[in-house]
């Protein structure tokens, strides 16, 4: 049976029962659609915000696992460069004095300048020592003239010593002419030492550099 909209118009909203079997079954359709959408936006929509984030998180993961993966591929070659590494540092350390010998190389430079014929005007070993978690480090002040053959020849003599020492912060400069000294030239520089620490220095540094750490 179809109906006018004036038909429609006399439908009464608060008897429904009443109603004709096909409008009520539109109803119940249309009613059936809004439970559904609004559920949709009241629950589903927050479900579906979970799930992104559970995508995104697995994405995450994923990222995670190839990039451990990636190195416990390489692991082997790793462990081999670490040791290599840990033995031309070890070369290195067994080149720095001890604390004992630590004098004896600073007589050695001293004595290196006055062999080739220099004029010390400073030799100034720093009273205090600069300590890493492996060595220590003692600069000397210098400031010494001679000729300039003289000077190239000690610093050459000082990077053949047996133990390390660098030549650092270097300036070569020509004297006043009124000093009278023709052809000599004056060279200050810092002469960097380090000595190997001993055992008990060397448990206080890592314990000094792992409370730092903590404190962060």
């Amino acid at each position: 049976m179809s109906m006018t909209l004036e038909d429609l118009k006399r439908l009464d909203p608060k008897d429904i029962a009443n109603w004709p079997a096909a409008i009520q079954l539109v109803c119940l359709s249309i009613l059936t659609v809004l439970v559904v959408v609004a559920g949709y936006f009241l629950l589903l929509s927050s479900e579906q915000d979970v799930l992104d984030q559970g995508r995104a998180k697995e994405e995450e993961l994923k990222t995670a696992f190839l990039d451990k993966k990636g190195k416990a591929i390489n692991l082997e070659a790793y462990r081999q460069q670490l040791a290599e590494i840990q033995e031309s540092f070890g070369a290195l350390l067994k080149q720095l004095p001890s604390k004992a010998e630590m004098e004896t190389l600073i007589t050695e430079i001293n004595q290196s300048g006055v062999g080739r014929g220099l004029q010390f005007d400073l030799f100034k070993p720093t009273p205090a020592e600069i300590k890493t978690a492996e060595f220590a480090e003692r600069p000397i002040d210098l400031k010494i003239n001679g000729q300039y053959h003289d000077l190239a020849a000690f610093a050459s003599d000082i990077a053949q010593l047996s133990r390390i020492v660098t030549l650092t912060d270097m300036q070569i400069s020509v004297p006043d002419a009124k000093s009278g000294a023709g052809g000599m030239l004056t060279m200050q520089a810092i002469a960097r030492t380090y000595r190997a620490l001993d055992a008990e220095e060397a448990v206080e540094m890592r314990k000094a550099a792992a409370d730092k750490k903590k404190k962060g």
